[in-house]
């Protein structure tokens, strides 16, 4: 077995960044795909190469088969994260659009989870073999449920009112659909109708590229973006690929490796303690306690470096690392985890929403990509300390951003959501038209 050291800066900020570089290519190519084949399709169509890409890094003889495996790892996370929410938003029933929307954020922590805990016991090769099995209970659970109804109400488009032997075709698997997802003794004729004229009008009103740039649209997308924009540059991924670097360059007391299961397991159970509260509290005092919580722990945890730095003695400090991780994920799996992605599907303007996910979700990696390749340059020239003091002041500005221009949007239907944010009064859907993915990843 040849055994790859990987002890080079370049290589290593390489190895963690390339997934997210993918994954903005696989989130663009992504929007196109789930209109055309469907979105049951398009994530059926990402296991194979899932289960591939981790294959490739298992068998690496050199670095180059392990930056394949994290480019093709990374393009079908791009894919995935735009899939699975739009699928959740186009089948699950508004009355639990907040808690149903965290679950990518939730089952992806259980995989950042499982990688620490089987981390400390596999060798890296081992690791990369139990990937490639996650994804096959995936593929199986997929090819058990339906499309979702609106994608094959869409594909009668060229014949609103029903009358040719194709849209009838989808209407009739639309019905199937929506019928299995609610039950077979639910009643679905409001909701179909509802998605039927829905659909009708978005067509009549179909939105482009440029759309996006109009006075009323601007709002709405600026805001989904701003999310994005604080969610990633807190650092979180950053914190998420590095973890045990970072416990090894604190010199922290408690081993580095339980220290990444206690932050695993602190950060999956957060999620639950979101998907209860979302829709009690609201996404505005949620995104509140984040910013608040991540700014006192990445203050606390540039305290302790900047001390260490210096040559003060820190060892009656060596618990404070650990301390600040899991307040600072906790902060982070509340708030800014969770509901940019959730609000995106709620205040983005139905006539604008394909392609405006597509934008906001390729902001999203590119953010990501930046943070992850650039974070262990920053900590050369700002040093530890000052990169999450940097990191922190990021998070309490946050706090003006949601008190200014973020809108609460619990318990308000999408039709008063976008009244209020552009002044439409267009009817839209009842059901969220949801976009991408996961905490970190």
């Amino acid at each position: 077995m040849v055994e790859l050291i990987i002890d080079v800066v370049f290589q290593k900020s390489w190895i963690g960044s390339l997934m997210p570089l993918a994954a903005l290519i696989g989130g663009i190519c992504g929007g196109p795909l789930i209109e055309i084949v469907g979105r049951r399709t398009t994530i059926l169509g990402t296991a194979i190469p899932f289960i591939l890409s981790w294959l490739l890094i298992a068998l690496a003889n050199g670095v180059p088969m392990i930056y394949a495996g994290r480019t093709l790892a990374g393009f079908c996370v791009g894919i995935a994260s735009l899939c699975l929410p739009v699928y959740l938003g186009e089948t699950v029933q508004p009355e639990v659009r907040g808690t149903l929307g965290l679950l990518p954020t939730t089952l992806g922590n259980v995989g950042i989870l499982l990688c620490f805990v089987a981390g400390k016991y596999l060798d890296w090769k081992a690791l990369a073999f139990l990937g490639a099995t996650i994804p096959v209970p995936f593929l199986i659970c997929m090819f058990l449920i339906p499309e979702t109804p609106r994608w094959f109400i869409s594909k009668s488009e060229d014949s609103p009112y029903l009358l040719t032997t194709l849209a009838l075709y989808n209407h009739k698997k639309a019905r199937i659909a929506l019928q299995w997802l609610r039950g077979k003794d639910a009643d679905i004729e409001d909701e179909l109708s509802a998605i039927e004229k829905t659909h009708i009008e978005s067509e009549k009103n179909a939105g482009t590229l440029l759309d996006l740039l109009t006075k009323n649209n601007l709002k709405p997308l600026a805001i989904s973006i701003g999310l994005m924009f604080f969610q990633q540059l807190s650092g979180i991924n950053a914190v998420i690929f590095y973890t045990v670097q970072i416990f090894q360059d604190a010199g922290s007391t408690i081993d580095k490796n339980l220290c990444t299961i206690i932050v695993g397991i602190v950060n999956f159970g957060s999620t639950f303690i979101a998907t209860i509260l979302i829709d009690r509290l609201g996404r505005k005092i949620l995104l509140y306690i984040s910013a608040v919580a991540m700014t006192v722990a990445l203050a606390a945890l540039g305290a302790f470096f900047y001390l260490k730095d210096n040559k003060y003695d820190v060892t009656e400090f060596g618990w404070l690392p650990l301390a600040s991780f899991v307040i600072f994920v906790i902060g982070f799996s509340l708030g800014y985890g969770p509901v940019p992605w959730l609000m995106m599907g709620e205040i983005l303007p139905a006539k604008i929403r394909g392609p405006a996910a597509s934008l906001v979700t390729a902001f999203n990696w590119t953010c990501t990509f930046v943070v992850t390749k650039t974070f262990t340059d920053v900590i050369a020239y700002l040093g530890t300390y000052g990169t999450f003091w940097l990191f922190g002041s990021i998070c309490f500005s946050s706090l003006l951003f949601v008190f200014i221009w973020v809108p609460e949007t619990q318990g308000r239907s999408l039709e008063d959501i976008e009244r209020n944010l552009t002044g439409a009064v267009r009817r839209m859907s009842s059901i969220a038209n949801l976009k991408p993915s996961p905490m970190a990843v």
